[in-house]
C-alpha cells in the first residue's frame, strides 16, 4: 500500500509539473518560434516576409496550430513516452538526445559529490557529537559549520578566482583540455579528473556544514537514549557502541534528510556545472534559454522534475 502511495505521488508530481510547464508560458502572448527566428531574421538571414512564412511553418510542425486542449493533450502523451520534441537551436536533435548526451556529466558530478558529502558530513557529526571524541574533532566540525551559509555558487566563484586564476593550480573551466580528443585513456581521464575538482569542491563543501549540523544534533540526542546506555553498561567497547548503536540509529533520519535535499543537490549542481562550463544539463539548459529553445527547456526542467520525484520515492522505499 505504501508503494502503491508513492508510485501515485509521483505520478501527481509530474502531471503536475508538466500542466505547470505547459500552461505558463501559453499565459504571454510570445511565440517562442517567432522570437527564435526573428533574431535569426535580424542577423541578416531572410527578410521579413520570409520570417512569417517559417513562423507559420514551423507553427504547424510543432503543433501550435492546434486548439490549445489538443496541444495539451499531446504534450502529456509525449511527456509520458519521454518525448519532448525537437530542438530548434540543433534541428533535427531531439531533446532527448540532448539530455542523453549531457545526462552523463550530471550525474557523475551529483553522484560523487553527493556520496562524499553525505559520507564525510555525517562522520564528522557524529564524532563532533561523541563525547569521546578528541577536542580536534570538534574544532574541524565548527569549520565545517561554517561553509553551511555559503552557497555553491559563490563557493565556485571564489574557487575559479583564487585557485585556478590567482595560483593557477586547476583548470578554471571545461570539461576537459583544449584539443583533447575524448577517449578512454588515462591521459584522457586523468585531465577529466582534475577539471572536475573545483566543481565538485564547490559542491562537497556547499552541503557539509548541513549534514555536520544535522547529525550532530541527532548524535547529541542519541546519547540520552536507553539502548546507547544499556550498551555502556553491558561493558561493549567505545567503537562498538559508536558504530552498532550510536552512528546507526542516528543516520536513519539523514537518509529520509537526503531525500528531501536532492532537489537542492540537482539545482546547485546544474549552475555550478554552468559557472564551470562543463557540458551537462545545466549547460545544454542555459544555451536553450538564451536561444529561445523553448522544447529544450520544457524537456530539462521536466526530466530534473521526474528524476527528482523519482529518487525521493526509492529513497523513502
Amino acid at each position: 500500500m505504501f508503494v502503491l502511495k508513492r508510485l501515485l505521488f509521483v505520478l501527481l508530481v509530474v502531471w503536475s509539473a508538466s500542466t505547470i510547464t505547459f500552461f505558463i508560458p501559453r499565459i504571454s502572448d510570445i511565440n517562442p518560434i517567432r522570437e527564435r527566428f526573428a533574431e535569426l531574421a535580424r542577423l541578416g538571414g531572410f527578410s521579413a516576409g520570409e520570417l512569417e512564412k517559417i513562423v507559420e511553418s514551423y507553427s504547424k510542425a510543432f503543433g501550435l496550430d492546434k486548439p490549445l486542449i489538443q496541444q495539451y493533450f499531446d504534450y502529456i502523451g509525449g511527456v509520458m513516452t519521454l518525448d519532448f520534441g525537437v530542438s530548434l537551436n540543433k534541428f533535427p536533435k531531439t531533446v532527448l538526445m540532448l539530455i542523453a548526451e549531457s545526462l552523463p556529466w550530471t550525474i557523475g558530478l551529483i553522484l560523487v559529490t553527493t556520496i562524499l558529502s553525505f559520507v564525510i558530513g555525517n562522520l564528522v557529526g557524529a564524532l563532533a557529537a561523541w563525547p569521546l571524541s578528541p577536542r580536534w574533532v570538534r574544532g574541524i566540525s565548527t569549520s565545517f559549520i561554517l561553509f553551511q551559509g555559503v552557497p555553491p555558487v559563490l563557493l565556485a566563484i571564489l574557487l575559479i578566482f583564487f585557485v585556478a586564476f590567482k595560483l593557477n593550480i586547476l583548470p578554471i573551466a571545461g570539461a576537459y583540455s583544449i584539443g583533447t580528443i575524448p577517449d578512454f585513456t588515462f591521459e584522457f581521464i586523468l585531465d577529466v579528473l582534475r577539471h572536475q575538482v573545483l566543481p565538485g569542491i564547490a559542491l562537497i563543501f556547499g552541503s557539509l556544514g548541513t549534514w555536520v549540523l544535522s547529525m550532530r544534533g541527532m548524535g547529541i540526542t542519541i546519547q540520552g537514549e536507553d539502548y546507547v546506555v544499556f550498551a555502556e553498561h553491558k561493558g561493549l567497547s567505545s567503537y562498538t557502541i559508536f558504530k552498532d548503536y550510536y552512528l546507526r540509529n542516528a543516520m536513519l533520519p539523514q537518509v529520509t534528510a537526503l531525500a528531501l535535499a536532492l532537489g537542492n543537490v540537482i539545482t546547485s549542481a546544474i549552475v555550478v556545472e554552468t559557472i564551470f562550463g562543463l557540458p551537462g544539463l545545466g549547460f545544454v539548459l542555459i544555451t536553450a534559454i538564451r536561444s529561445n529553445d523553448f522544447l529544450v527547456i520544457y524537456g530539462i526542467v521536466l526530466f530534473i522534475t521526474i528524476a527528482v520525484a523519482l529518487l525521493m520515492a526509492l529513497v523513502e522505499l
